[in-house]
């Protein structure tokens, strides 16, 4: 996807005066991805997009910058083995006007002897992470990236109904694993994950698939995704082989009721909170509220899991073009577990669901 890097700079150095920021510091990763269109391979040589009140420039490893030069029009300022990166840094805070910078934004998944030597060149200088700068623009998609992401759904739904097509008593899990992870290859997508829990192993959220069979009876939790154009998708559904285990269908019932509720309490303005509030609340009265051990949904945008986070605690205020999941659970240990994934777009009057699916329980005829 082509990223228009001097109007997302621009909307950057507007966030940064609002919060009083003097420098953003990235490291190769999503950030770094989101505001230039491209990282450099990330290894243990300090590399950084500097960005000032007027004007950016790169800290870029010498072995980096050719290819990189490519990719990009942003001032280089290189440095080899030989010399070290400390006087190339020097002079790229100089040139972006940050030499003596009050406040930085650090990049919070940058490496920690990255943000030394940077804190090491800007002696006194406050800092704080990206919440209220890059991060809060992330959370807001823009069309290309709805569309993306709207692209990738599709890809999951249909891997999905590759892995009902296959699913049959017997087989183990990683070999439905594999029926789903073909698909996304298929597709010309790379399968980033595979959670297929069969029977008590779906009571784990987050089960490591491995060579369980599975059998007649078993109700499969199944949670993917796949990664194509820089973007990804995720999704869960369930699937039963044969007949579903006694009480699978008012459980069900529930954790659907859950998902709907949550969908009807996710608008702009509200704030995270409320809409795992109102999953757990449905939960709750039905009696099952220690079954539910997770949130109820995380952001998504280049990054799988991103803000915003639908937790219990978190009071960020939701706006329109926010992307996250919303995935209520309950969870019988010893028994089998239950979990219904939707990825939404949240629009002016509610949430725009990506998929296309239903959320119903795909039965295997046996």
């Amino acid at each position: 996807m082509t990223v228009d890097t001097q109007k997302r700079l621009a909307a950057l150095r507007a966030k940064m005066r609002e919060a009083g920021v003097d420098l953003v510091a990235l490291g190769p990763g999503s950030h770094m991805q989101w505001a230039a269109g491209f990282h450099p391979h990330a290894d243990e040589r300090p590399c950084l997009l500097l960005i000032g009140p007027e004007r950016e420039a790169f800290l870029m490893p010498a072995l980096n910058a050719e290819g990189s030069r490519e990719e990009t029009a942003i001032a280089f300022h290189s440095w080899d083995d030989a010399v070290g990166p400390d006087a190339a840094l020097a002079a790229a805070l100089a040139d972006v006007g940050a030499a003596q910078a009050g406040h930085v934004v650090l990049d919070e998944t940058m490496r920690a002897d990255f943000a030394l030597l940077l804190l090491g060149a800007l002696p006194g200088v406050r800092h704080s992470f990206t919440d209220s700068t890059i991060g809060a623009l992330r959370m807001r998609k823009d069309a290309a990236e709805f569309a993306t992401l709207k692209m990738n759904a599709g890809i999951a739904d249909r891997a999905i109904q590759a892995a009902f097509a296959a699913a049959r008593p017997g087989m183990t899990e990683l070999e439905l694993a594999d029926a789903i992870k073909a698909h996304f290859t298929s597709e010309g997508a790379s399968p980033q994950f595979w959670i297929v829990g069969g029977g008590g192993n779906g009571a784990f959220p987050h089960h490591q698939t491995g060579g369980r069979r599975l059998e007649e009876g078993d109700a499969v939790v199944v949670d993917i995704g796949g990664r194509k154009a820089g973007f990804p998708s995720d999704i869960t559904r369930m699937v039963a082989i044969g007949r579903p285990p006694e009480g699978y269908g008012q459980i069900h019932t529930i954790v659907e009721k859950a998902v709907q509720a949550a969908l009807k309490a996710a608008k702009p303005g509200v704030m995270a909170k409320e809409v795992d509030a109102a999953a757990r609340k449905v939960i709750a009265d039905a009696g099952y509220g220690e079954y539910f051990v997770h949130r109820t949904g995380h952001g998504m945008g280049i990054d799988g899991h991103e803000p915003p986070y639908i937790t219990a605690t978190s009071e960020t205020v939701l706006e329109e073009g926010m992307v996250f999941s919303i995935e209520p659970g309950i969870y019988i240990p010893g028994r089998f577990g239950i979990r219904l994934e939707e990825i939404v777009i949240l629009r002016e009057d509610g949430p725009e669901i990506l998929s296309t699916l239903p959320r119903d329980l795909h039965v295997v005829r046996v």
